[in-house]
C-alpha cells in the first residue's frame, strides 16, 4: 500500500498557514460582495471553528500549565532571578499599557450575542468574590463549564504536587501536555475555512463596517507593541544599565525580532536568539538558560493581545469597569500571557480566562478568540517578534548590570 500523500494535502503542506488564511479572508470578503446569500450559509464553518476552539482551550489550559510546572527543574530560577523580574515587569507593563490603550482608543466587535444574560460585575469586591468561587470550582465543573480561572488553579495545584512525582509521572504529563498540543495544531489548521466562514458570514449581515472594526483593532493592537518595543522597554533597560538603550533595543529588533515576525513562533526562534547572546558575549551558563525560559514565560505581547481583546469584548457588551478592576485585568493578563502555548495563537486561547472576570461567557469570548484568528495574520506575527526580542533585551541588560556592578 502506498504512503504518497494525497496531492492536496501535498499542496496544503507546501503552502503556510498564513497564506492560507489571508486566501480564507480574501475569499469571505469576495463570496460576501458577490453572493451575500451564500455568504449567509457559510456560517456553518465558522461555527465549526469556534466549537473546536472552545472544545479543547479548556484542555489546553489545563495540561499545559500543570506540565509546565511539574518539569521545572528546582533551582533553576536561581541563576537568573534579574532577568525573571525583568520578564515579570516587562510583561505587566505590556499588560497595563494594553489597557490604557483599550480605554483611550475603545474597539468594538461585531458578536452574535445579546447582552440579556449577561450578569456584569458590580465592582471591585464582587470581581473579587466572583474570582475566589471560581478558584474553588469542583475541577471536572471547571472543565465542563469553561471556567477558566477554576481550571487555572487546579493546574497549578496539580502542578506543584507532581514537582514530587516519580520521573515517569512526570514524563506523562509532559507527554500528554504535547499530545495536547498537537490535537490544538490540528484544530488551527482549521483556521483558514474558519476565517473564511467567519468573514463571509459577518460582512454578509453587517456590510463592510465589521472590517473597519477589525482594522482599529488591529491598530491598537500593533500600536501597543510598538509601544513597548521602542519606549517601555528601553526604559526599563535605561534603568538597569545606566546607559543610551537604543542601540541595544535596535540590534535584538533587527537581528531577532524580523526573524520571529515570519516564523511567528518564539520555540523556533530560540536558536537565532541563542546565536545572538553568543554575538553580543553574554554569559553562556546565563542566556543558555534564559532564553529558552523566556520564549515560555516572557510574553508582553501576548499580555497585550489578551488585554486588548478582552476590552475589546467589554465595551462591545457595554460593561462598565472600574479603576481596580482594570489593574486586576493587567495583572490577570501577565499571568496568563506567561501560560500562553507555543503554537500559533496560543495566547488567544486564553483569552476566556480573562473574559470570565467580568462575567463574559465562553460562547461569547470564543467569538473573540475568532476575531483573534481574523486579524491574526498581523498581531500574531507583530506579538512574536516582541515577545522573542524582549528575551535577549533583557538578558543582555542583565548580564550587562551585572558586569557593571563587578567592575
Amino acid at each position: 500500500m502506498s504512503s504518497a500523500q494525497h496531492p492536496l494535502l501535498q499542496l496544503l503542506n507546501r503552502v503556510s498557514l498564513v497564506t492560507q488564511i489571508i486566501i480564507g479572508l480574501i475569499a469571505g470578503i469576495v463570496l460576501a460582495l458577490l453572493l451575500p446569500e451564500a455568504a449567509a450559509s457559510a456560517s456553518f464553518l465558522g461555527t465549526v471553528f469556534v466549537s473546536a476552539l472552545k472544545a479543547v482551550a479548556p484542555v489546553l489550559v489545563f495540561v499545559l500549565v500543570a506540565a509546565s510546572i511539574a518539569n521545572h527543574e528546582q533551582g533553576q530560577e536561581t541563576h537568573i532571578k534579574p532577568i525573571l523580574l525583568l520578564y515579570l515587569i516587562g510583561t505587566f507593563s505590556a499588560a497595563l499599557i494594553g489597557v490604557v490603550a483599550s480605554f483611550a482608543f475603545p474597539s468594538t466587535l461585531t458578536l452574535a450575542t445579546s447582552t440579556a444574560e449577561l450578569s456584569p460585575p458590580g465592582g471591585i469586591n464582587e470581581v473579587l468574590k466572583s474570582l475566589l468561587m471560581n478558584v474553588v470550582d469542583n475541577p471536572v465543573n471547571a472543565l465542563l463549564k469553561g471556567n477558566f480561572i477554576g481550571i487555572l488553579a487546579w493546574a497549578i495545584a496539580l502542578g506543584l504536587a507532581f514537582r514530587h512525582a516519580n520521573p515517569a509521572s512526570k514524563q506523562m504529563l509532559a507527554d500528554l501536555s504535547n499530545g495536547v498540543t498537537s490535537i490544538v495544531k490540528l484544530v488551527i489548521r482549521l483556521a483558514p475555512l474558519g476565517v473564511f466562514g467567519l468573514v463571509a458570514a459577518t460582512l454578509a449581515e453587517t456590510g463592510m463596517n465589521a472590517l473597519l472594526d477589525y482594522l482599529h483593532l488591529l491598530v491598537v493592537l500593533v500600536g501597543c507593541m510598538l509601544f513597548v518595543a521602542l519606549v517601555v522597554n528601553p526604559l526599563i533597560v535605561y534603568v538597569k544599565i545606566r546607559r543610551n538603550p537604543y542601540p541595544l533595543v535596535l540590534t535584538c529588533l533587527r537581528e531577532s525580532g524580523i526573524t520571529a515576525f515570519f516564523t511567528r513562533s518564539s520555540a523556533a526562534n530560540i536558536p537565532v536568539n541563542l546565536q545572538l547572546s553568543k554575538r553580543l558575549g553574554l554569559h553562556e551558563e546565563t542566556y543558555s538558560v534564559s532564553i529558552p525560559l523566556g520564549a515560555t514565560i516572557n510574553m508582553a505581547g501576548a499580555a497585550i493581545t489578551i488585554s486588548v481583546l478582552t476590552l475589546a469584548a467589554v465595551h462591545t457588551l457595554q460593561i462598565p469597569v472600574d479603576l481596580p478592576t482594570a489593574l486586576l485585568l493587567s495583572v490577570l493578563a501577565s499571568v496568563c500571557a506567561c501560560g500562553a502555548s507555543g503554537v500559533a495563537g496560543g495566547s488567544l486561547l486564553l483569552i476566556p480566562l480573562a473574559c470570565s472576570l467580568f462575567g463574559i461567557p465562553s460562547d461569547i469570548a470564543m467569538q473573540v478568540v475568532a476575531v483573534g484568528f481574523i486579524i491574526g495574520i498581523v498581531q500574531d506575527s507583530a506579538e512574536t517578534a516582541l515577545n522573542s526580542s524582549t528575551d535577549v533585551l533583557f538578558t543582555a541588560a542583565a548580564c550587562m548590570a551585572e558586569e557593571q556592578r563587578k567592575s
